[in-house]
């Protein structure tokens, strides 16, 4: 191994818990004060407490982090969760600009950003695609 540990996921370059929740609430923090934001928001509940703790979870899990969240949920389908919410491309590119604007200055490694980035541009416009 070189020296290298095992610890070298996209989960531990961001920081571990507090990197992901930092995102997270940065995020959430984002919409929820930028007007221009205003559709995606308008298709989350008033109480964002329960989504910020479960798109912390997903996050995690995702970025080869702890599997806790997904063990207590016990499955999850991220396209089968997202396809009442009438996703449209505006609202996709809505999410994708509050994620590149909270990944600014958190993410401090920039191929990390970069495949973040690439993924989440994917995911949207997949999103987008399946709302239609």
């Amino acid at each position: 191994m070189n020296g290298e540990t095992d610890k070298d996921t996209a989960y531990d370059r961001l920081g571990g818990e507090a990197g992901v929740q930092a995102l997270t609430q940065r995020f959430y923090d984002i919409m929820e004060s930028d007007p221009a934001y205003a559709a995606l928001r308008a298709m989350h509940a008033p109480d964002l407490t329960q989504v910020r703790e479960d798109f912390a979870g997903f996050l995690s899990l995702w970025l080869g982090g702890p599997r806790d969240w997904l063990t207590r949920r016990g499955g999850f389908c991220l396209m089968s969760r997202h396809a009442g919410l009438g996703i449209t491309p505006e609202t996709a590119e809505q999410w994708l600009a509050t994620m590149r604007q909270a990944m600014e200055g958190l993410v401090a490694d920039e191929a990390l950003q970069h495949k973040m980035d690439n993924a989440f541009s994917r995911l949207a416009e997949a999103m987008a695609w399946r709302g239609r």
